[in-house]
């Protein structure tokens, strides 16, 4: 090969996956770190970490009846091209859909490497695919959805749910198994629901997936959370608050004692700001303990407590061991019951500081949810510092932005002259949406607040305190990131509705 001939860059995956010897899978390229990048009459240009693996190169050339020539790239370049050929070859093929069907033996069905390209039986081929395209396409939930004549494929993403495919009937059972299998359920029993967890791995990404099944009149009903550990925890600083909200709840959770409740629906990102704070609070000389059903992320410097109630294990009860075990600062994954919310709120009141989640529509909503626990109005007055409500709104798509009109109640009630909108593109996979922003309405209990709660004062009237506090409410929020271009009228009218 000539000195014109040099490679100076990998080629695109395209070019690559069109070069790979007949008989060579790509699990062969993972394992070896090596990618064919080129051909010149009898030579194969073969991309490698370094002239070691110069023999597995030649051996690599031979299938192509060629002889290898190295060039040097870097191992992280060759790791990003060889994920990119297996995306190039995960879709659900239509012969593995057909071919599912004589898939007999399902209890056989092994554990497998997600990110392969040699696996034989078609039902794991299928899953294999369907798990591989959620994460890639930053999916959080995988719905399968049985009806009378097939099975439905459903992805959320961005907190929306889409239709992604439309299986045979015939698929539903060695499907709903094959899942099963990879989650520990026990696949005979179809009649009670069951809850698993499945331990994937995507080369050199380790995803976490929590499993649920419910029987419904037309099979079971499998709902797959995705928690995808290589991106990392978030900080308070990638939250993306305003300053002004960042400014206030820093402040908030560095008091000594007291607690601090998140309140939203499911999937508005409260157990991402929980992770958050406990970062911010992290530190050697502190003891911070956590009790959490499940524990979706481990945090360095942190004990974290599973919930597992066949053991007996409830929130309830680790708290009560928990505060044996000298905490500064206890985090309780979800105020469920009375037991618990009393046991926090004592916690806070005898100098810990308690972080935890309600399920509320707003923040001062919190005060009646823990009077409806049996929690007396002079006790959570005493206990609470503060209570944040989050939701998470769609971005608009930067690609594909354009101006549009504001509906004429938002421009009438919060004076809005201008829009935006996506369009719809290839890289927002034409919904106009890519990625979310939190609103968090913060409502600090100030002391004309705290006199308000122990009062027994209405929830109105509450609202008015904070407001005159500065609490901006989730729906000034939503209006104001619709002012800036950051979402859509439509997206927040969705997610926060009117006041």
């Amino acid at each position: 090969m000539s000195e014109t001939e040099h490679v100076a860059k990998l080629p695109p995956p395209e070019v690559v996956i069109g070069l790979i010897p007949k008989g060579v899978s790509i699990d062969i390229l993972r394992e070896k770190s090596l990618a064919p990048i080129a051909s010149f009459d009898d030579t194969l240009v073969i991309a490698a970490e370094s002239y070691a693996a110069y023999a597995d190169a030649q051996i690599l050339a031979m299938g192509a009846g060629k002889f290898a020539v190295l060039e040097i790239f870097p191992h992280d370049q060759i790791a990003s091209l060889i994920r990119t050929l297996y995306d190039l070859k995960s879709g659900v093929a239509e012969d593995t859909l057909n071919a599912i069907e004589s898939i007999d033996d399902l209890s056989a069905l092994a554990r497998q490497e997600v990110l392969s390209d040699t696996v034989d039986a078609p039902v794991i081929k299928l899953v294999n695919g369907v798990l591989l395209e959620a994460v890639k396409e930053r999916a959080t939930d995988i719905h399968l959805e049985p009806f009378e004549d097939k099975l439905l494929v459903r992805y959320r993403i961005d907190g929306v749910l889409s239709d992604r495919y439309e299986l045979t009937k015939g698929h539903q059972s060695p499907v709903t198994s094959r899942v099963k299998v990879m989650a520990g359920m026990d696949i005979a029993e179809r009649f009670i629901p069951q809850d698993g967890r499945i331990g994937i791995s995507l080369g050199d990404r380790a995803v976490d997936i929590r499993v649920s099944s419910l029987p419904t009149r037309h099979g079971e009903r499998i709902v797959m959370r995705i928690l995808d550990k290589t991106r990392g925890l978030l900080t308070l600083e990638d939250l993306g608050m305003q300053k002004e909200e960042h400014d206030k709840l820093s402040s908030l959770i560095q008091a000594p004692h007291g607690m601090i409740l998140l309140t939203g629906p499911t999937g508005s990102g409260k157990s991402t700001t929980l992770y958050a704070i406990l970062q911010a609070l992290a530190r050697p000389e502190v003891n911070i303990i956590t009790v959490e059903d499940p524990v979706e992320y481990d945090v360095p410097g942190i004990g974290q407590v599973q919930v597992n109630e066949k053991a007996g294990v409830t929130f309830s009860s680790a708290l009560r061991s928990i505060l044996r075990q000298d905490p500064d600062i206890i985090m309780i994954g979800e105020m469920r019951d009375f037991d618990t919310a009393h046991i926090g709120i004592q916690s806070s009141l005898t100098g810990h500081l308690v972080l935890s989640t309600l399920h509320t529509n707003d923040s001062v909503s919190a005060i009646s949810r823990l009077t409806d626990m049996g929690i007396e109005r002079y006790l959570i007055s005493g206990a609470l510092l503060g209570v944040v409500a989050q939701r998470l709104v769609r971005r608009i798509c930067p690609r594909c932005k354009i101006p549009t009109t504001p509906p004429k109640l938002l421009s009438e009630k919060y004076g809005l002259n201008e829009a935006w909108r996506g369009k719809g593109c290839e890289f927002c996979s034409f919904t106009g949406y890519k990625g979310r922003i939190g609103l968090f309405e913060q409502f600090e209990v100030t002391p004309p607040a705290s006199d308000a709660i122990a009062s027994g004062e209405s929830m109105s009237k509450l609202r008015d305190i904070a407001r005159d506090n500065g609490m901006r409410t989730l729906v000034e929020l939503g209006a104001e990131r619709v002012a800036t271009g950051d979402t859509t009228p439509e997206e927040m009218m969705r997610v926060v509705g009117e006041e």
